[in-house]
């Protein structure tokens, strides 16, 4: 079971996720971001601390939000990601289009 919340922390919205991001729960992680898409949202952040696995639907959805946000020169960055997911981002050369940091500090810090 996924559980997706969103929370405003400093000049950003935060989107946290847990549980596995997979073709079943990423379709509620695709609900929220667009929610947050629509309302043109500036600065969202992507927290995946608790996120131990995700397959190619959810990147997808995160694309997908990317080029959302890309739309009204919105930021979206993605923190906290565990090992086997960092290595789908980077085995899919996704590492060099997102902004991936290790904590959500450092992801707020470049943002203001």
């Amino acid at each position: 079971m996924i559980e997706v919340s969103v929370q405003d922390v400093g000049n950003a919205k935060v989107l946290s996720i847990t549980g596995d991001v997979d073709l079943y729960s990423s379709p509620e992680v695709r609900k929220e971001l667009m929610a947050l898409t629509d309302q043109k949202v500036k600065n969202i952040l992507v927290d995946l601390n608790k996120v131990s696995y995700m397959d190619s639907s959810g990147v997808a959805t995160l694309v997908e939000g990317l080029q959302q946000i890309g739309k009204y020169k919105g930021k979206l960055a993605l923190f906290g990601l565990h090992s086997v997911v960092k290595e789908v981002f980077e085995l899919s050369r996704l590492d060099k289009v997102f902004d991936i940091y290790p904590d959500q500090d450092s992801a707020l810090e470049k943002l203001s």
